[in-house]
C-alpha cells in the first residue's frame, strides 16, 4: 500500500500555491474594509501605548492624549467644540442614547420620525412606545423622501424630538435635512420650546460633507466602519445644552455622559479615517459615482423588468437599489456569491427575516416585487472591470432565475 502522507502534503502544497479566488465586493453599505493606513495608526495603541485614558500615569496620558487628538480632529471637520463629540461603540448605541436619553430626560411626549429608519431607530422606539411615549411615524414620498411641511404639521405641543435619517441604507435616498431643521427651529420660537432634532448619519458621513451648525441639528450619530475605519467605535454629535439622560452609567468618561473604559484603538482609528476622508472625500465620491452610473445604465440595457429604488438624483452616490420583476433577491445575492461576487438584498442587520423590505413597504412598492430587491454599494477599491463583470455575470443569473420562477411572464 502507497505511504499516503506525502501524497496529501503535495496535494495540500498544491492547494497552497494556487492563487486565491477573486471576489468583487459590492456591499459597503454593510461595511467597508479598514483602511492600511488607519490599522497602521492603531497598531501601537493595542501593545505598546496601551495604557488606559484615565489613568494619571504616564501610560493613561499617552492613551489621553490620542484620544484628544481624535476627538479634535472630529470636532474641526463636523464644525463643533471637541466636548460635543462623545465616542461611542457605532451606530446603534449612538442612535439608543439619542431616543433613550431625550424621553428619560423630558420623561414624558411624542418623538417623531419616519417609517424608513433603520431597526437601530425603529426598535428603540417601540421599547419607548411601551413605556408610553407617543411615536408619530411620517410618511415618505415613492422616493423615500419626507416633505418638510409633514414635519411642520406633524409637530404638536408635547413634541419632545423628531429624528431623521440623512441617507437610507437601503435605497440611498438623502433627506432634506436642513429644510427640516428650519421648520423645528421656526416652530420652536415661535412657540418658545425646545424640540430637539437628531439625524442619524452613519451612511453619509462617508460620503457627504457635513457640518452640524449648517445642518442645523442637536445630535448626529456616526459609525466607523462604513467609511473605512474599524468596527465597534463610532461617535455622537450632542450639540452644547442639550439634555440628555446617559446611556450607560459606571464612571465619568467622556464628560461624564458615557461611562466604560475607552476604546483607544478603536478611537485612534476613527479619528484617522475622519481625518483621510477631509483629506479624499471629492475623490472618493466621484469614482463611487461613476462607477455606480456604468452599474445602473448597464442593468438597464441588459435586464427588462428592472425598478429602481430610491431618488434618481437626491441620493448617495455609490448606491444602486432595484427590484428585479419575477426573481427573489435571496436568490439572486447567493448565486451572485457563487460568482464570488458580494451584494446584499438590503440592511444588512436585517437580512435573516423573511418579511419584505420595511423601506420598500414604506414607498409603495408592491409586496412580490419588494422580495426582488439586490443592493449593490461600491467603494474606493471597486474597478471599471468589476462593474463590467457583475454585468456579464447578472443577466445570466436572472435569465436563470427567471426560467425557473412561476412569478415571471416575460412580456
Amino acid at each position: 500500500m502507497p505511504d499516503i502522507i506525502p501524497i496529501l502534503d503535495n496535494f495540500a502544497q498544491l492547494i497552497y500555491i494556487l492563487p486565491p479566488m477573486q471576489h468583487i465586493y459590492l456591499d459597503h453599505a454593510a461595511t467597508t474594509p479598514v483602511d492600511h493606513r488607519v490599522l497602521e495608526a492603531m497598531q501601537p495603541y493595542f501593545s505598546e501605548k496601551y495604557g488606559n485614558p484615565s489613568s494619571l500615569h504616564f501610560f493613561g496620558q499617552e492613551a489621553r492624549k490620542a484620544i484628544d487628538a481624535a476627538r479634535d480632529i472630529i470636532a474641526t471637520e463636523i464644525g463643533c467644540t471637541s466636548d460635543e463629540v462623545i465616542f461611542v461603540s457605532g451606530g446603534t448605541e449612538a442612535n439608543n442614547f439619542v431616543l433613550k436619553g431625550i424621553a428619560f430626560a423630558r420623561t414624558q411626549g411624542e418623538i417623531i420620525t419616519t417609517p424608513i429608519e433603520h431597526h437601530a431607530i425603529l426598535e428603540p422606539l417601540e421599547f419607548l412606545e411601551k413605556r408610553g411615549f407617543r411615536v408619530k411615524i411620517l410618511p415618505v414620498d415613492k422616493y423615500g423622501l419626507v416633505d418638510p411641511a409633514d414635519v411642520k404639521k406633524a409637530i404638536t405641543k408635547e413634541t419632545i424630538l423628531v429624528s431623521v435619517m440623512h441617507g437610507n441604507n437601503e435605497i440611498g435616498t438623502i433627506e432634506p435635512i436642513r429644510e427640516i431643521a428650519e421648520v423645528i427651529r421656526r416652530r420652536t420660537k415661535d412657540e418658545g420650546r425646545n424640540i430637539v432634532f437628531h439625524t442619524d448619519a452613519v451612511q453619509t458621513f462617508g460620503y457627504l460633507p457635513i457640518k452640524v451648525d449648517e445642518l442645523n441639528v442637536d445630535l448626529m450619530s456616526v459609525s466607523a466602519h462604513k467609511f473605512y475605519g474599524p468596527k465597534g467605535v463610532g461617535f455622537l454629535y450632542i450639540r452644547k445644552g442639550t439634555r440628555l439622560v446617559r446611556f450607560m452609567d459606571g464612571g465619568a468618561q467622556e464628560f461624564g455622559k458615557r461611562a466604560s473604559t475607552q476604546n483607544v484603538p478603536g478611537i485612534v482609528g476613527l479619528g484617522k479615517a475622519v481625518q483621510l476622508l477631509g483629506k479624499e472625500r471629492s475623490g472618493r465620491v466621484a469614482h463611487a459615482r461613476k462607477l455606480r452610473d456604468r452599474l445602473i445604465a448597464g442593468i438597464q440595457s441588459k435586464i427588462a423588468d428592472v425598478v429602481f429604488n430610491g431618488h434618481p438624483e437626491q441620493r448617495l452616490p455609490n448606491n444602486a437599489a432595484f427590484c428585479v420583476t419575477g426573481v427573489e433577491g435571496e436568490s439572486m445575492v447567493l448565486n451572485l456569491d457563487m460568482e464570488r461576487i458580494a451584494a446584499s438584498t438590503g440592511s444588512a442587520c436585517s437580512s435573516g427575516s423573511l418579511d419584505p423590505s420595511h423601506v420598500l413597504r414604506a414607498i409603495g412598492v408592491d409586496p412580490v416585487l419588494a422580495h426582488g430587491q439586490v443592493r449593490f454599494t461600491l467603494g474606493n477599491m471597486n474597478t471599471e472591470a468589476e462593474v463590467d463583470k457583475v454585468l456579464e455575470i447578472l443577466p445570466r443569473i436572472v435569465e436563470k432565475l427567471r426560467r425557473m420562477s412561476p412569478l415571471y411572464k416575460a412580456k
